[in-house]
C-alpha cells in the first residue's frame, strides 16, 4: 500500500480523536502501528517493541523507534518525524510528548505494561483509548478484501491437499511440518498461527499443539491452520477421517457441526448482533442435545491478525457491518474419542455474507 493510504487512515483516526478530546494517541499495538504507518507488522518478541506511533490531532505525527530500525523507518517516513530513543524508551517518549503535545494523550492500555505506563505518563494527562484503531480495522477496505480472498484461497487449496498426507503411521508433527512447507512453497510469508493437528482424542483439545502421536487406520484428525499471504491471514479448520470406515459418532457430530454453521451463516447480515449468530448455532446444538460439547465462541474477526474484533460470543454487543471478515467455526468436543470443528471465513456483504 502507498503512503497516501496510511495517511488517509490517520486522518480518519484524527476525526475520532477530536471527538474524544484527545490531542494525541500513543499507538503501541504492533498491528495498529502497521495499519496506520506501514512500519513493522511484528514486534520482535512480546517484551521488546519495534516502536511506537504518535498520532496527533494537528497532523504532526511521530514514528518512534530505536537505532536498529532507523534505516527501515526513514524508507517510509519523513526522517524529520522519526524519533530515535535508546535505552529508556518510555521515559524518552514522555519527553517528546511533553514537548510536542498540549492536551490529553490517549494510550492503548491493553498493549503496554504497567511499568511502561508508569514511565511514559509523568506530567501528562493520559486517557485509556483502547479499540480506536481496531474499530477502523474491523471494516476491511477493498484492497484488504482482495488480499484476504487470496489468503483464503491458498488455505482452501491446502485443505484439498491435506487428505493426501493423512497416512497411518505419520505423526501429527510431521503433518504440521508438511502443511507449513506447503504454505511457504505456495507464496505465504509465514504461518498465521501455530498449526493444530490433533489425531484421535487430541482433537478434543481446541488449541492442541501437535506432537509425536501417530495417525492410525480409521481415526479422526482435526486440522486447524492458516497462513499469511500478502500481509493478511487465513484461518480454516476441517476434521477428517483417516480410513474408509468413519464411525457413526464421528459422522453424526460432523453433520451436526456443519448444520449449526449453516444455521448461523443463514441469518448473518449487516445489523445482526454478533451474539445472535452465536445463539443460532448453539440453539441447533441444544435441539440435538449436544450443546454441552460446544465450548467456545462461534468465531472471530481476522485480518492483519488472526484474532481481531469482533468475537462472535454471546456477550458481545457489536453488530455485523458490511466489510467485516469473520470466521464461523462451531465445534463439538468429546474427550473419549476426539472433536469436530468446521470453519469458514466469511465476508459480510450488503445483504448477507459471502464465504471466502
Amino acid at each position: 500500500m502507498n503512503a497516501q493510504r496510511y495517511e488517509a487512515r490517520r486522518e480518519t483516526l484524527r476525526a475520532a480523536m477530536r471527538a474524544k478530546g484527545l490531542s494525541a494517541l500513543l499507538v503501541s499495538h504492533a498491528a495498529n502501528r502497521f495499519y496506520l504507518s506501514g512500519f513493522e507488522l511484528h514486534d520482535v518478541q512480546l517484551n521488546e517493541s519495534a516502536g511506537y506511533l504518535i498520532v496527533t490531532a494537528d497532523g504532526n505525527d511521530w514514528l518512534c523507534t530505536d537505532p536498529r530500525y532507523l534505516d527501515a523507518a526513514r524508507r517510509l517516513w519523513p526522517e524529520e518525524r522519526v524519533f530515535i530513543y535508546s535505552g529508556d524508551a518510555p521515559g524518552q517518549i514522555n519527553g517528546l510528548l511533553k514537548d510536542k503535545v498540549r492536551g490529553a494523550v490517549g494510550f492503548e492500555a491493553r498493549a503496554v505494561t504497567l511499568d511502561f505506563f508508569d514511565k511514559v505518563s509523568p506530567g501528562l494527562t493520559m486517557e485509556r483509548a483502547d479499540g480506536m484503531v481496531e474499530e477502523m480495522r474491523v471494516i476491511k477496505e477493498p484492497e484488504e478484501i482482495e488480499l484476504m480472498r487470496r489468503s483464503a484461497a491458498l488455505n482452501h487449496r491446502l485443505m484439498e491437499w491435506v487428505p493426501t498426507i493423512l497416512v497411518p503411521g505419520r505423526t501429527e508433527a510431521e503433518i504440521a511440518w508438511d502443511i507449513e512447507k506447503f504454505f511457504r512453497e505456495n507464496g505465504a510469508s509465514e504461518l498465521a498461527f501455530s498449526s493444530i493437528v490433533g489425531a484421535g482424542t487430541n482433537g478434543a483439545l481446541p488449541h492442541y499443539a501437535p506432537g509425536d502421536v501417530q495417525l492410525t487406520e480409521n481415526c479422526p484428525v482435526l486440522v486447524d491452520v492458516g497462513a499469511r499471504l500478502g500481509l493478511y491471514n487465513s484461518d480454516q479448520t476441517r476434521t477428517f477421517w483417516v480410513g474408509d470406515k468413519p464411525a457413526d459418532h464421528f459422522t453424526r457430530a460432523l453433520e451436526q457441526t456443519k448444520a449449526a454453521q449453516a444455521k448461523a451463516i443463514e441469518i448473518m447480515r449487516p445489523g445482526l448482533p454478533v451474539a445472535d449468530a452465536y445463539r443460532a448455532a448453539r440453539a441447533y446444538f441444544e435441539e440435538q442435545g449436544v450443546a454441552a460439547q460446544f465450548t467456545h465462541a462461534l468465531g472471530h474477526g481476522i485480518g492483519l491478525e488472526t484474532h481481531e474484533p469482533p468475537s462472535l460470543n454471546p456477550r458481545n454487543e457489536m453488530v455485523l457491518k458490511t466489510g467485516m471478515i469473520v470466521t464461523v467455526e462451531p465445534g463439538l468436543y468429546y474427550p473419549e474419542w476426539g472433536g469436530i470443528r468446521w470453519e469458514y471465513m466469511v465476508l459480510v456483504t450488503e445483504d448477507g455474507v459471502e464465504i471466502l
